[in-house]
């Protein structure tokens, strides 16, 4: 899959894919399953948020933030992924490949940035609740909404970069998408740089973790001084907890696999493995939010019954 020069790499092949032969048609209609589950789910969400006004609050226009981001990282994975399925030939061009590892990439940091503001919210309306108005403005929540998507962005632009300026001595990635570390693995020497960089990185984001980790510490002292916090704590921390135990246990399945990944390891475990993040937090974080937020669950059945009421007239007349 190379040419004579080392660096004239065209295409890379995805050896993933070879356990999947057999199954093929049956992980196909899986994976469109899946994945119109997670269009359908999330845009409803973003939906309910963008057109109920009383929505339009912080904690919320969060939640909004991190439907978008789960569209976006998996619109970087699931149709190529869907194509390879049915495919005997399974490959990505040099340029396909460096823009779906920024794409998944920068969705798992964007991801843990929109949790960390989710923590801070949460940590201003239960702690400090004579501030939040001003602490929490429209003006600011919009900044920080943003930062939460540009930081990851350059970030991972940074990350790319470096790895794009690498002479490659093979184009065999094991896996069943490009991913980073993959292609830093492919280096004709010693890529020092690049593991300075990703460490860094990675740091970066445990950071975030920390962050998240010390603001629930607050929390639950607060929580527990009254019913209402208790209240409070249950109602709009608890779906936010479970949204970052689903993604950080998801990642952690990806990172040990790609780095410390064994070959007595079966074939169908490693893809489990690498695809839990692109699979399981886009599905379940909208509807954990929809199913435990009561604001957001009678705002979306009222608003669906709505529809459903305007649709049977159009039909009558």
């Amino acid at each position: 899959m190379k040419m004579s020069n080392t660096s004239s790499i065209i295409v890379f092949s995805l050896s993933g894919f070879n356990a999947t032969v057999n199954y093929r048609v049956a992980l196909f209609s899986l994976t469109l399953l899946c994945y119109c589950a997670i269009l359908v789910i999330n845009v409803c969400l973003i939906l309910t948020i963008i057109l109920d006004e009383n929505l339009h609050e912080p904690m919320y226009i969060c939640l909004c933030s991190l439907c978008m981001n789960g569209l976006y990282g998996t619109a970087g994975f699931y149709p190529k992924f869907a194509s390879d399925l049915l495919s005997d030939i399974h490959v990505i061009s040099y340029a396909g490949c460096f823009l779906q590892v920024y794409v998944i990439y920068s969705y798992a940091m964007v991801d843990y940035s929109v949790l960390a503001l989710m923590a801070y919210d949460r940590y201003v309306a239960i702690c400090r609740p004579l501030e939040y108005h001003s602490v929490m403005s429209v003006r600011r929540t919009a900044v920080l909404v943003g930062l939460s998507w540009l930081v990851p962005l350059c970030c991972e632009v940074m990350v790319v970069t470096l790895t794009s300026t690498l002479k490659l001595c093979g184009s065999h990635i094991q896996k069943i998408y490009c991913e980073n570390w993959s292609i830093v693995k492919l280096a004709c020497s010693t890529a020092t740089a690049n593991d300075i960089v990703g460490l860094i990185v990675i740091s970066f984001y445990i950071g975030h973790v920390l962050f998240i980790i010390s603001s629930y510490i607050q929390l639950i002292k607060s929580a527990l001084k009254s019913r209402e916090g208790r209240r409070k704590f249950t109602q709009t921390c608890l779906p936010h907890l479970l949204c970052l135990l689903n993604v950080t246990v998801a990642l952690l399945f990806d990172l040990m696999y790609s780095r410390y990944g064994s070959a007595s390891v079966p074939q169908s475990v490693k893809n489990f493995m690498a695809i839990q993040f692109l699979m399981i937090p886009p599905l379940l974080n909208p509807i954990i939010y929809g199913l435990i937020l009561t604001k957001i669950r009678s705002r979306m059945i009222s608003l669906y019954m709505m529809a459903g009421q305007r649709f049977k007239l159009r039909l009558q007349v």
